[in-house]
């Protein structure tokens, strides 16, 4: 990490302080929580007993000597912001512990992670392997963007998994997946996919940003990148944007030398404000699991709900491997209200408490209907093909008492 002020061999921060990528440090044996809150950079001469913000853009030198040898990448240091800053490296060292990652970057949103991280790992020619069950704007960087590079991308369905090894080419260099996924809360076997891509010598990248490091660690089962939007349950107030990547260290080195040249990192007033709200992750995020298995309970037993679902339910399809790799079930549900497109924003509009919103994870309860929304740039066919029906209505579960959630949900069916 690196160290403002004087160090306990009185050194400066000039002489000992961190350049991007972020690498794990040793205190491994403490438990996920004490990470989250005791993993800060030095203090300063100050004696602040919370990290302070940084807003730097960029960093002094000794003199030309120092200044050379910091550019030529001879020592660890903070140059300018764009590259590293001492409250991204404090979040990202943070994100690295939790996932059981040797190395990190921090982005300005959760889509500049997965944009990074492919440009960064692939060349023109290259051919990926993914979920089909995939973000929105995922999907348009796979299906309009990445062509322009002459890089292709062949999807499997979440229920057909046996597709995986018939779609791997001699060209395809990653397997990607998000689960659970978004919005269908379909889950993948992580341990499935960590086999296939080893055995075919791929990058296993994971979309881990419905689970949380707290909920899911793919790296345990094979993933060699993991990526977030912070902007969700890491921030978990709506308050800022953020995206993280972690993994095998060697790769993180590609994605920040591309970062480091393209320009999306994160600003370190976010990286300070995500830092602070990991350190009640844990606690925020057991409250809203147990608030959504109970809200996903409630909707199973209503008259004017097609179907539920919630990895934590023993009628989630998937609910044997969401128990195998998951801790708790995350704080989405999605359910079918009967009636489709009319009845489900008939819904939207009856709802009084909870918020008509494109965000998830917060401390409010947000509701949204996919098929008008978040995923509208998809045609029916696509959305379809992803379990995206137009009565499909997705629920961030929040952190206000169960019962006003239950109770607004209730009347607005009603």
């Amino acid at each position: 990490m690196s160290e403002m002020g004087r160090n306990k061999e009185g050194r400066s921060e000039e002489q000992e302080s961190t350049e991007a990528p972020c690498q794990g440090s040793s205190r491994q044996e403490e438990k996920f929580e004490t990470l989250a809150i005791r993993t800060q950079i030095e203090r300063s001469g100050f004696g602040e007993h919370s990290a302070p913000v940084y807003l730097t853009s960029s960093f002094v030198f000794d003199d030309a000597e120092d200044m050379r040898a910091s550019f030529a990448e001879e020592k660890e240091k903070n140059i300018y912001s764009r590259f590293s800053n001492p409250n991204n490296s404090e979040f990202v060292e943070k994100m690295v512990k939790m996932e059981g990652a040797e190395s990190g970057y921090a982005f300005a949103s959760g889509m500049a992670s997965i944009f990074s991280t492919f440009g960064a790992l692939l060349s023109s020619g290259d051919h990926v392997v993914s979920a089909r069950s995939v973000f929105g704007s995922t999907h348009a960087l796979f299906t309009k963007f990445l062509p322009k590079w002459n890089i292709s991308t062949s999807y499997f369905n979440i229920d057909e998994v046996e597709q995986v090894e018939d779609l791997i080419h001699p060209n395809t260099k990653i397997l990607f997946a998000e689960t659970p996924t978004n919005p269908g809360l379909d889950i993948l076997d992580l341990e499935f996919l960590g086999q296939v891509a080893k055995k075919h010598n791929l990058i296993l990248v994971i979309d881990n940003c419905f689970a949380t490091p707290y909920l899911q660690q793919p790296i345990k089962y094979g993933a060699d990148i993991v990526l977030h939007s912070a902007t969700k349950l890491i921030d978990g107030q709506g308050r800022v944007l953020g995206g993280v990547a972690v993994g095998r260290a060697d790769l993180i080195r590609e994605i920040y030398l591309f970062s480091r040249n393209t320009g999306p990192s994160l600003s370190p007033f976010n990286a300070w404000i995500l830092s602070k709200s990991l350190e009640t992750l844990a606690v925020r995020v057991d409250r809203h699991c147990d608030n959504a298995l109970e809200l996903a309970q409630f909707l199973e037993e209503q008259e004017k709900v097609n179907w539920v679902k919630y990895p934590f339910l023993a009628s989630h399809p998937q609910h044997a491997i969401a128990k195998k790799q998951m801790k708790k079930g995350g704080n989405i549900v999605t359910f079918e209200i009967k009636g489709g497109v009319e009845a489900g924003r008939t819904f939207l509009n009856r709802i009084k408490m909870c918020s008509l919103s494109a965000n998830l994870g917060d401390t409010r309860t947000i509701v949204t209907h996919p098929a008008s929304s978040t995923h509208s740039k998809l045609s029916k066919e696509e959305r379809g093909e992803v379990g995206i029906t137009d009565g499909l209505i997705r629920v961030s579960t929040g952190l206000e008492n169960i019962s006003d959630i239950v109770s607004d949900l209730q009347q607005a069916l009603n």
